[in-house]
């Protein structure tokens, strides 16, 4: 085969690039989503821990490397806060992870359609009809 038998039209490199930045994205997203949905159930625990300290109980927060001594009720209220936020970016993760999948399958469809031959391409064979 030639090189010219191999080149793929500019259109179609478009449309496959355009996939393949949209798998990219589909990926990030659900490696962040995974990354806080880990960190998610983490809060959880501790939150479930905590409560059942009594309030009068030393209880520390991680600062880094380093803990920090704090007050059950202060860290209940962070753990909380915590705990809305991920919910909240998670809601947000999976709303985008919808949308791009639904923009994987148009652009899947997109690509189908242009390899099956519409007329109007530039260099692009259409079927002979049976």
């Amino acid at each position: 085969m030639s090189a010219g038998e191999q080149q793929i039209p500019p259109w179609l490199q478009e449309q496959v690039g355009r996939l393949q930045q949209l798998q990219q994205n589909l990926q990030s997203i659900m490696m962040q989503k995974q990354h806080l949905e880990s960190e998610h159930l983490e809060t959880e625990r501790a939150l479930e821990v905590l409560l059942k300290a009594n309030d009068d109980d030393t209880v520390y927060k991680s600062a880094g490397s380093i803990l920090v001594k704090s007050t059950k009720p202060v860290l209940v209220l962070e753990l909380q806060e915590k705990k809305e936020l991920a919910n909240t970016r998670l809601t947000v993760l999976s709303k985008q992870e919808i949308r791009i999948k639904e923009n994987l399958k148009e652009a899947e469809a997109k690509i189908r359609e242009m390899l099956r031959g519409p007329t109007g391409q530039p260099g692009q064979k259409t079927d002979t009809p049976k």
